[in-house]
């Protein structure tokens, strides 16, 4: 702000030699009013050409286009699902380490997730297009809290090229991602628990061929009780479920909404597999990633 310090200004230029103007432009521009020079100042950004113009990665520009959902969450479709991400950082998230990108379908549960190194946007813009292709229904709306790997532009584009629906949870309210957050602790934490998995970039191939038989494995053959709600009790979360658990296959050849063309695809491919297989499969996969992980810290030691 210029205006408070313009007699400190003349008194530098004078002190320099630098000032060349009269005594009565001088006691102009010292007595000058605040909202005259903020004219004078556009009518001179004007005149030479200085815009400031905008950002287009202003925060507060996406909080205002991307609005905030809080439900309710029943009775939706298939296709309105919960983002997060979950960090492999161990006890610091210093340097660079694996993530992974959850997707769960709210009124199916059926789930997909992707790893990535770090959080950074195109990473995750891939993942979401990886998402969006291996969904065996139409994405409608994607809902992610509001970290910065989802808030920005390149994921607000991507998302209205496609026709999907960008919102975002409350800042500081849990319970409006309820869906991806219960399955984060089921499902990624359960698997690859709290472990650091900062081996290479390299690690993200083996944690991705883990995933892809995992969410096989979890979408046909783990039956799940959908959180009706989540509560505050003090320090504690209280969660109600439903009373019958259900797989998301399941539920996905149960809903109305589903067509029968893809009722019909979903059965034959449920007839091919193997839940004993898929889990020894996957059993496999996972001390991969831990045996990849253990041998890099070896060396670096």
């Amino acid at each position: 702000m210029l205006h408070p310090i313009v007699k400190e200004y003349i008194s530098g230029f004078k002190q320099a030699k630098r000032w060349k103007y009269g005594e009565e432009t001088t006691e102009k521009l010292s007595s000058i009013s605040m909202g005259t020079m903020k004219r004078y100042a556009k009518s001179l950004r004007k005149k030479h050409g200085v815009n400031r113009g905008k950002s287009s990665t202003k925060p507060s520009d996406l909080k205002r286009i991307i609005p905030i959902f809080k439900g309710p969450w029943d009775n939706l479709c298939p296709g309105n699902g919960q983002l997060d991400t979950v960090a492999h950082c161990g006890n610091t998230l210093l340097e660079n380490f694996a993530y992974t990108l959850s997707f769960v379908d709210a009124p199916l549960y059926w789930g997909i997730r992707r790893a990535q190194w770090n959080k950074g946007q195109e990473a995750t813009k891939n993942n979401l297009i990886f998402i969006k292709e291996h969904l065996p229904f139409a994405w409608i709306m994607a809902h992610p809290d509001t970290g910065s790997e989802f808030i920005n532009w390149i994921a607000k584009k991507w998302c209205d090229e496609n026709g999907i629906r960008l919102t975002r949870s409350e800042p500081g309210k849990k319970n409006d991602n309820m869906y991806v957050e219960e399955r984060n602790g089921h499902v990624v934490r359960k698997y690859l628990g709290w472990q650091r998995l900062d081996a290479d970039s390299s690690i993200i191939d083996f944690m991705n061929d883990c995933y892809e038989i995992m969410d096989i494995y979890l979408n046909h053959f783990q039956a799940v009780r959908r959180t009706v709600s989540k509560e505050r009790m003090g320090a504690k979360y209280r969660r109600i479920f439903e009373k019958v658990a259900k797989t998301p296959y399941q539920r996905f050849m149960e809903h109305p909404a589903v067509s029968d063309e893809d009722k019909d695809k979903m059965r034959i491919l449920h007839k091919s597999l193997n839940p004993l297989l898929l889990k020894e499969k996957l059993d496999t996969l996972k001390k991969k990633i831990f045996e990849y992980q253990k041998k890099a810290a070896k060396q670096t030691n």
